[in-house]
């Protein structure tokens, strides 16, 4: 697929649809700034003229990106980004997507990177000994906190990573993420397993993310897995509801199935 004035198509991911590869191209040109925010996007016409989509495919994307709050649509004048300082809601569906956290937004770390152990993250990550390492950052997006996330990791990739400086300094900002760092030394992320669910913020927790002692926050738990399907890093984030939004499409089920 070819590019529109502008805008830089991706590579598609396999089994990748037409309208998500494009509402993911258009994302991902948004978070680095390639459109004034003053100035209309492309027009679904001008987009689906030159890129061969129909103006549906067009259409499915940019309702994608206006129900992230991406975007926003003025009738008569065209659809516009959603300035910055009055968004932050990303979109991840696939592992690729957390990656490009890198994007726009910062690592802080907490508690640097150090050994420890809890039986309950040692069944998690199928380790049989008594060792693996922690790490605890929160991450920023402009210079607002919206999650804290504490890492676990293997014996062996802990002790890979605790070479390098921006793991071990308190305090020290990058715009790294762990599975990238991962993948960086070798590692072949396949897939992560998700679980959400509702905590309440400790006292720590609050100082961290600025928030009221006891507000709701989203635990959103991950557990990467790579390509020899063995557990490599198991992520623990709490989120500030307003900075985090779950969307799933459901289909209805066949009839081999009930």
């Amino acid at each position: 697929m070819e590019s529109a004035p502008g805008l830089v198509m991706r590579p598609s991911y396999p089994g990748e649809s037409r309208y998500r590869l494009l509402a993911r191209s258009l994302r991902e040109d948004i978070l680095e700034d390639r459109f004034a925010e003053d100035d209309p996007l492309p027009t679904e016409a001008a987009l689906a003229q030159e890129l061969s989509l129909s103006r549906q495919t067009v259409r499915r994307a940019f309702l994608e990106l206006v129900s992230e709050g991406l975007v926003f649509r003025v009738p008569g004048r065209g659809t516009f980004i959603t300035p910055k300082g009055s968004r932050y809601r990303r979109r991840f569906s696939s592992v690729d997507d957390l990656m490009n956290l890198t994007l726009d937004t910062e690592l802080e770390v907490l508690d640097p990177l150090t050994g420890t152990f809890d039986q309950a993250i040692a069944e998690r990550l199928q380790l049989s000994g008594r060792s693996m390492y922690s790490v605890l950052f929160r991450r920023l997006h402009r210079g607002e906190v919206f999650c804290t996330t504490r890492v676990f990791l293997p014996p062996a990739m802990g002790s890979t990573l605790e070479q390098l400086p921006f793991l071990v300094e308190p305090g020290h900002r990058s715009g790294i993420t762990i599975i990238g760092l991962l993948e960086s030394q070798g590692v072949t992320i396949a897939e992560a397993e998700q679980m959400t669910t509702a905590v309440a913020a400790t006292e720590e927790q609050a100082g961290w993310l600025g928030c009221a002692v006891g507000a709701p926050l989203l635990r959103i738990e991950r557990l990467y897995i790579d390509a020899t399907d063995q557990p490599v890093e198991l992520a623990i984030s709490d989120y500030l509801p307003e900075h985090f939004s779950h969307r799933l499409r459901l289909g209805r089920a066949t009839a081999a199935e009930h």
